[in-house]
C-alpha cells in the first residue's frame, strides 16, 4: 500500500475515533435529558429538574469538544481526501450540508436557550428547548449516517460524463435502506453511552457515599435504559443490520466471520484467531449453522466464504476487521447481562445496597465507548477496498499531491493538541461530577442566583 494513502487513512481514522467520543455520549445522553425534565414537570420534583440541568451542562461541554474536533473532519475532505471529495460531492454535500445548516444550529440554539432560558421562559419552554436539543442532535446523526451509508451502499446517483457521481434522486439518498438500519443501530450504541454513563455516576454517588438521592435517581434511569437499548441493539437493530451486510456485502461478512470457505449450515464463531496465510481460523468456538439462520433464515443456506471472491476485493486488513466485530459483538452481549442482573436487583430493591454491581456499573462506563468504537471500525474497515462501495476505491480517493510527510507532521500536530484538549475535557468533567446536582441546589439558596428558584425558595423570597 502506498505510504502516504496509508498515512491519510490512518490521519482520519485517528481524528474521527476521537471526535466520536463526544456525539456518542451527547445523543445518548439528550433523550435521558428529556426524561428527567418531563418527570419534573409532571411530578413538580425539583430535585429532577436540577438533574436535567447537571446532565446539560455535562452535555454542553461534550458538545463544545465535539464541535471543536470535527471541524477539522470537514476540512479533511480537501486536505487529504480531494479526489474522494470531487468524486462523491455532487451526491454528499447534500447531507452534510442539511447537518450543518438545520441539525446543527437546531441542537446548538437550543442548546443555548436550555441553559440560559429557564428562568424567563419557564418550566414548559424550558422542556422544549430539551426536546429540540434531543431532536437537533438525533437529526444531526442521521444526515451524517445518510453520508456514510451512500459510501457503504450507494444509491440515488448516476454517472455523468466527466465520470463524476451526480445526485439524481435526493429522497433515495436520505431513505436509503442501508442509513435507515445503521442510523437505528447507531443510535442504540449512543443511547447505550449514555444510560451506561448516567449509571455509572449513580453508582460511584452511592459507593462514595455523596449525594446519594442523585445517585439512586441517576442508577434506576440508567439501568432501565440501558437494558431496554442493550436488548434492542441484538435485536431487531444488529440483526436487520447484518442480514443487509450479507445481502449487499456478501464479503465484509466473510472476512467479520473469519469464514475462508463457503458453507451450507454456516457457523458463528465466537473465539478463533483468522490465519490469512493459511486461510483458516485457529482454535475455534463456535455455534453450529447459526450463520446461515441470522442471515439467511435458515439453517441449512449456503454463506459464501472468502474463497469466493477475488483476493484484491478482500478488506485489507481482515485481521483488525475480525476483532473489531467480535469485540462489538462481545461486549454487547456482556451489557445484555450487567443490564439483566442490574434491572433485577433493581426490580427487588436490592441494587442500592448491592455493592458488588455498583463497582461493575461504575468500572464498566468506558466499555460502550469502546464497542461503538469497534462497531465503527468493522464498518469502515469492513467497506475496503472500496471508499464508495463497488464504485471508487480507496486508493483513487486520497490527495496524491500531499505526501506521506505532509500528511504525518499534521497528524502528529493533531495528536499534541488532542492530547491538550483531553487533559482539559477530564478537568471540566470531574470538576462538574465533583460538583453534581447538589451545587445547583446550593446557588439557589444564594439571593441572586440560580436559573429558576424552587417553590421553596420563591416562598422565602430568594
Amino acid at each position: 500500500m502506498d505510504s502516504a494513502l496509508s498515512i491519510h487513512r490512518l490521519h482520519f481514522a485517528f481524528t474521527v475515533t476521537y471526535h466520536y467520543i463526544f456525539p456518542q455520549l451527547t445523543m445518548g445522553l439528550a433523550p435521558l435529558i428529556v426524561i428527567f425534565k418531563s418527570i419534573a414537570i409532571r411530578t413538580g420534583d425539583e430535585r429532577y429538574n436540577r438533574a436535567a440541568r447537571f446532565w446539560a451542562k455535562i452535555f454542553a461541554i461534550n458538545f463544545l469538544f465535539g464541535v471543536i474536533t470535527g471541524v477539522p473532519m470537514e476540512f479533511q475532505f480537501g486536505t487529504n481526501w480531494a479526489r474522494f471529495s470531487q468524486y462523491a460531492g455532487g451526491v454528499i454535500a447534500t447531507a452534510l450540508a442539511m447537518e450543518g445548516v438545520f441539525a446543527f444550529f437546531l441542537e446548538s440554539s437550543f442548546l443555548g436557550l436550555f441553559l440560559f432560558g429557564e428562568k424567563r421562559f419557564g418550566a414548559r419552554v424550558h422542556w422544549l428547548a430539551a426536546f429540540m436539543v434531543f431532536v437537533g442532535s438525533w437529526l444531526s446523526g442521521y444526515f451524517i449516517i445518510v453520508t456514510d451509508a451512500w459510501m457503504q451502499h450507494p444509491v440515488g446517483y448516476q454517472i455523468a460524463a466527466d465520470g463524476m457521481a451526480h445526485l439524481n434522486s435526493f429522497w433515495s439518498l436520505l431513505f436509503n435502506e442501508w442509513a435507515i438500519w445503521q442510523y437505528i443501530h447507531n443510535m442504540g450504541g449512543a443511547l447505550i453511552t449514555g444510560s451506561f454513563v448516567v449509571a455509572a455516576l449513580g453508582a460511584f454517588y452511592l459507593l462514595s457515599r455523596r449525594q446519594e438521592e442523585y445517585g439512586r435517581m441517576f442508577l434506576s434511569l440508567g439501568v432501565i435504559v440501558a437494558f431496554l437499548a442493550s436488548v434492542f441493539q441484538l435485536w431487531p437493530s444488529g440483526d436487520r443490520h447484518g442480514q443487509l451486510v450479507a445481502k449487499y456485502q456478501p464479503i465484509t461478512l466473510a472476512a467479520m466471520e473469519g469464514l475462508f470457505h463457503s458453507e451450507e449450515g454456516a457457523p458463528i464463531v465466537l473465539v478463533g484467531q483468522p490465519d490469512t496465510d493459511r486461510q483458516q481460523l485457529d482454535n475455534p468456538i463456535y455455534v453450529p449453522k447459526a450463520l446461515s439462520f441470522l442471515t439467511h433464515r435458515r439453517w441449512e443456506a449456503e454463506v459464501k466464504g472468502l474463497n469466493e471472491f477475488p483476493r484484491d476485493r478482500w478488506p485489507d486488513n481482515l485481521p483488525l476487521l475480525y476483532y473489531c466485530y467480535h469485540i462489538m459483538v462481545g461486549l454487547g452481549t456482556i451489557f445484555i447481562a450487567i443490564t439483566t442482573s442490574a434491572a433485577f436487583l433493581l426490580w427487588r430493591n436490592r441494587l442500592f445496597s448491592a455493592r458488588w454491581m455498583l463497582w461493575i456499573l461504575m468500572l464498566s462506563f468506558p466499555f460502550p465507548f469502546i464497542a461503538n468504537t469497534a462497531g465503527w471500525i468493522t464498518a469502515e474497515v469492513g467497506r475496503q477496498p472500496w471508499i464508495v462501495y463497488g464504485l471508487l476505491r480507496t486508493e483513487q480517493g486520497f490527495s496524491s499531491h500531499v505526501s506521506a510527510g505532509n500528511a504525518l507532521f499534521s497528524l502528529i500536530g493533531f495528536m499534541g493538541m488532542y492530547t491538550v484538549l483531553s487533559v482539559l475535557f477530564l478537568l471540566l468533567m470531574w470538576r462538574e461530577i465533583m460538583h453534581g446536582p447538589e451545587f445547583l441546589s446550593a446557588r439557589q439558596l444564594r439571593p441572586g442566583v440560580g436559573i429558576m428558584p424552587d417553590r421553596t425558595s420563591r416562598r422565602e423570597g430568594v
